[in-house]
């Protein structure tokens, strides 16, 4: 059911933390009275509000009452207040502004682009270090604002904005350490270089669902601009060139990757794609949530020069010549063929007469002795079989039992079949 507009920040919360949907236990962060006149004392009972707030999806669209928000939250540290009807920045800050000990704050879906952020109001964001703004289209103007006056600020969330450029900061956030920016429209490398730009310091760029399609940068150049960075996700970006995947070892720190349902890859196998990208990135130890093991990072590498080797000169990529300097030229795998032998050539011996002939191993005993008849002229009834398996210690087995099949005696190429008549 719908919930109905123009509610207040602290109306939501008395409702939500009144006894009856939130019943009064003892102990920090169980529950919490809201006290029915002035006389009542919030200092007290404020203690068992819990010192993280869920209010998300509540038709909140304004603060209310500062002076009570003070009182009942100044304990409170995390906040979401994501899919209400908050559209005035204002409103927003005085909440916040009254949450001393926040630092993290969830506004996603709001819609607070129909407002301007000022700097006065963002000075109240100050202690946030984890701030989440997705789908709330947000302005860079606004995200540069709230750069300026949040010195602490760790993690970014910006996704679902329709971002299709990047405008650059006029002062670099140098705290940041994540920024998530999945599900935009980021398409050219020269908007993602200027993340880097403003975000010397980041260790984790999750770039997942954008259609970014290839890094034009050098080497030198990606080295300067994401000095730090140690993680990024890639995944379902519009890649399509092995060139950019080399790429990413310009990135001086980057030991995680994430690459999954890119253009490039779609043509390997899943044991390809694996091997391949870890063969390319040296420096990898976790690739698409999996850490890669010593063992693996071998097996990839030695797999990546035996994929290569009979390439043309032209196409050979340079990762090959080093790995060819690491390990030598390899040998192609032998080809194992795992199935059983249906057929073996066998000598089958008969008084003084031995005839090679080949048979077939999913045949009985019972079969081969049909088999047999016209060779040495006697009846199967007639008819005994000895199998001497040629590296057998113990000389011929008799070959008993007429429903037994072949294969169950191993037989192989070369062994001997003795065939003797029964004695009446």
């Amino acid at each position: 059911m719908d919930q109905p507009s123009g509610r207040s920040f602290m109306q939501v919360l008395c409702e939500k933390y009144s006894p009856e949907n939130f019943p009064y236990r003892r102990g920090p962060g169980m529950g919490v009275h809201v006290p029915a006149t002035p006389q009542g004392s919030p200092m007290k009972d404020r203690l068992n509000l819990p010192s993280v707030l869920v209010l998300n999806s509540c038709g909140i669209t304004c603060a209310g009452d500062e002076n009570e928000i003070a009182a009942f939250c100044a304990h409170v540290f995390e906040l979401d207040l994501s899919d209400n009807k908050l559209e005035d920045w204002h409103e927003v800050s005085k909440i916040v502004s009254n949450v001393p000990h926040l630092e993290f704050l969830n506004l996603s879906s709001n819609p607070l682009s129909l407002s301007v952020l000022e700097r006065s109001c963002a000075g109240s964001f100050a202690g946030v270090r984890k701030l989440v703004l997705n789908n709330s289209k947000a302005s860079w103007e606004t995200v540069h604002t709230i750069l300026q006056e949040l010195p602490d600020l760790e993690e970014l969330f910006l996704c679902l904005n329709d971002y299709e450029t990047v405008s650059c900061s006029p002062v670099c956030c140098q705290s940041l350490k994540l920024l998530h920016i999945t599900d935009n429209n980021l398409q050219d490398w020269t908007e993602i270089r200027k993340l880097g730009i403003m975000f010397p310091s980041l260790d984790t760029l999750i770039l997942a669902n954008n259609n970014l399609t290839t890094i034009e940068e050098s080497e030198d150049s990606l080295a300067r601009l994401f000095p730090n960075l140690r993680s990024i996700n890639l995944h379902k970006s519009g890649l399509h060139c092995w060139e950019d995947i080399d790429k990413l070892n310009s990135f001086p720190k980057l030991e995680e990757v994430k690459l999954l349902g890119i253009p490039l890859l779609q043509s390997y196998t899943t044991e390809e794609r694996r091997k391949l990208l870890i063969a390319r990135l040296p420096s990898i130890i976790k690739l698409n949530g999996s850490i890669v093991a010593d063992g693996e990072r071998e097996d990839s590498e030695r797999f990546f020069i035996r994929y290569y080797m009979e390439f043309p000169e032209e196409e050979v990529p340079f990762r090959y010549h080093e790995l060819v300097t690491k390990y030598g030229k390899l040998e192609p795998l032998a080809v194992v063929d795992l199935r059983p032998q249906s057929s073996v050539k066998v000598e089958v011996h008969f008084q003084d007469k031995v005839e090679e002939m080949s048979i077939r191993l999913d045949q009985t005993v019972a079969e081969l002795k049909k088999h047999l008849k016209t060779v040495v002229q006697l009846s199967t009834s007639n008819m005994l079989l000895f199998y001497l398996d040629q590296e057998a210690p113990f000389g011929p087995e008799e070959m008993k039992y007429s429903s037994r099949a072949l294969h169950s005696y191993g037989i192989r190429d070369g062994d001997k079949i003795y065939v003797e008549p029964r004695m009446k």
